[in-house]
């Protein structure tokens, strides 16, 4: 693994952005029973109007929004979790931990696991899993620092980064599938004690990594937006002192106003005191 890191394009850290992120809305999707929360990673489509998300618990949940004038979230309808079905790992271990989700825009579905890591493939939330071919670097992550970010850009091709690097000092990998295998083109700097935990690629083309901390007491969220072509990388959101819970999953958009609207979601580790939290940022510039 580490003569492929040395191998890839090592992303400059990048310092803040000219860009301005406004706080448009923040709502909280209902805990209803303890099947339903852990969501790890999130979906936007419909220019607002859908929702998918995954839990760490094997389950997709797909669900409706409807919006106010302005395009804050009214209400969002949710049906009862899909269980992520067709994987059995020999031998058997927790394989349905998923972490991270990119949809394709032919409305191929890819999710990354934890635990057992892996890529699968699904043909819609109800459908069998297609495993993709495995790197052997899968194999030295540990139970639950895996494939925690995964994004898809607009030729199809993945990019999936893992929550830890190797240590603190060594960027993280981002491996890309694309004719049947992965390799390893980019790394990008680990700092200030941030993980790797959501990534999707924005209408720009650009890749949105979100990346969270936590203190102790709190959760601290940042985003990162990353040129692959200019190998750059700006810092576009970094939030302070209990401004959001354990958000884990991004998904970038344009509303019906042509406003590009990043929408992230927390994991509430099925835990009363966290919450599964969807706050949106308006990205201007």
């Amino acid at each position: 693994m580490l003569h492929l890191l040395f191998s890839a394009t090592i992303l400059l850290a990048g310092g803040p952005s000219g860009a301005e992120t406004t706080l448009v809305d923040s709502f909280v999707l209902p805990s209803e029973n303890a099947t339903y929360g852990g969501l790890s990673a999130l979906h936007i489509g419909d220019t607002g109007t859908s929702l998918m998300a995954v839990s760490d618990r094997g389950g997709f949940v797909v669900g409706t929004i409807t919006r106010d004038a302005e395009g804050r979230i009214e209400t969002i309808a949710v049906d009862p979790p899909i269980p992520v079905k067709g994987y059995r790992p020999d031998p058997p271990q927790d394989a349905e931990d998923a972490e991270g989700l990119a949809v394709a825009p032919d409305g191929t579905i890819f999710v990354s696991f934890e635990q057992d890591h892996r890529v699968g493939q699904f043909a819609s939330p109800s459908a069998q899993e297609v495993t993709l071919p495995k790197d052997g670097a899968f194999a030295t992550f540990t139970n639950n620092s895996g494939l925690e970010a995964l994004a898809i850009d607009a030729a199809g091709v993945l990019y999936a980064i893992p929550e830890r690097s190797f240590s603190t000092g060594t960027p993280f990998p981002v491996y890309r599938f694309q004719d049947g295998h992965w390799d390893v083109p980019y790394a990008i700097p680990r700092t200030d004690g941030y993980l790797a935990v959501g990534a999707d690629f924005g209408p720009d083309g650009l890749l949105y990594l979100l990346e969270r901390k936590f203190s102790g007491i709190s959760f601290f969220t940042r985003v990162r937006r990353i040129d692959l072509s200019s190998q750059t990388a700006e810092t576009i959101l970094e939030t302070g002192f209990g401004t959001h819970g354990n958000m884990e999953g991004i998904s970038v958009w344009k509303n019906a106003r042509g406003e590009t609207i990043m929408s992230l979601i927390a994991d509430d580790n099925f835990q009363r005191i966290l919450s599964n939290e969807i706050a949106e940022y308006r990205i201007d510039g």
